[in-house]
C-alpha cells in the first residue's frame, strides 16, 4: 500500500532499474509517515562511505510531538540495502549521468519502505516527447472508447 508517490521523478529522470530499501527512522517520524505528512518531491540519494542515504525529504512533524524532542523535518536518513546490492549501486552511481531519485514510500507488512531508482536525467526535448507520447496515447483510448460505443449501438 503507497504512502506517497513521487510523481515528478518519471517526469524529470528515465528511471532504469528500481530498488527497495528500509529507512532508519525515529518514532516521531513513523507517526508523521503514517499520518501522511511526508513529501519526496526535493528529495534524493545519494552514496557516503559505502551506504546510502535519503536527503531533503521532508517530514513534518506531528503537533502532538513529544516535548523533549525536537524533530529536523529534512534530517538525512539512512536506506538499509544488502552489501551486494549497495556495490552493485555504487557501481553504476559512479558512472556519468546517473542518480539515485526517490520514487514511493509504502508499507511492507508493517515496516515502510523505500523505492528508489537508478535514473539518467531527461533533457527538456526528451520531456516534450514523453508529454507528445502521453498525449496521444489519452486521445487513442478516447477515440477508441468512442468508436466501440458506436459499434455497440
Amino acid at each position: 500500500m503507497s504512502i506517497i508517490d513521487n510523481r515528478k521523478a518519471r517526469h524529470d529522470y528515465f528511471i532504469e532499474e528500481t530498488f527497495e530499501a528500509g529507512l532508519v527512522l525515529e518514532g516521531w517520524e513513523v507517526k508523521a509517515i503514517r499520518a501522511g505528512h511526508v513529501q519526496l518531491k526535493e528529495g534524493y540519494v545519494i552514496v557516503r562511505d559505502g551506504e546510502l542515504f535519503l536527503i531533503n525529504a521532508h517530514v513534518s512533524p506531528l503537533p502532538t510531538a513529544s516535548t523533549h524532542i525536537h524533530p529536523n523535518a529534512t534530517r538525512t536518513r539512512k536506506l538499509l540495502l544488502k552489501a551486494n546490492e549497495i556495490s552493485k549501486l555504487i557501481g553504476k552511481v559512479e558512472q556519468r549521468g546517473y542518480t539515485l531519485v526517490p520514487l514511493n514510500l509504502h508499507y511492507k507488512g508493517s515496516r515502510i519502505k523505500l523505492d528508489f531508482g537508478l535514473g539518467k536525467g531527461k533533457k527538456l526535448h526528451d520531456k516534450r516527447d514523453t508529454e507528445r507520447e502521453r498525449d496521444w496515447q489519452r486521445e487513442k483510448n478516447a477515440i477508441m472508447k468512442h468508436d466501440t460505443r458506436r459499434r455497440a449501438d
